[in-house]
């Protein structure tokens, strides 16, 4: 028998934007095909999702590049 808690979880498009990343389609297809995103998986026909294990991991790498990089000299 399975346990429910490995069983990975997946993030629709409305997730993403709940998470507070809200942008294009088209904007995510170029980030993960510059390996800048997590690549999404196919579920069917036209609905993808993303494993938000890897979402939560790139939101974190966000942050620790936020210690390092100052985007404004005022």
């Amino acid at each position: 028998m399975t346990n429910i808690e490995q069983q990975p979880v997946i993030l629709g498009r409305d997730d993403l934007q709940k998470i507070g990343i809200k942008v294009s389609n088209s904007s995510l297809l170029r980030w993960e095909n510059a390996g800048r995103f997590p690549r999404r998986l196919r579920l069917a026909g036209t609905r993808v999702a993303w494993l938000k294990e890897e979402v939560d991991e790139w939101v974190e790498t966000r942050a620790e590049e936020r210690k390092r990089h100052v985007y404004s000299d005022f």
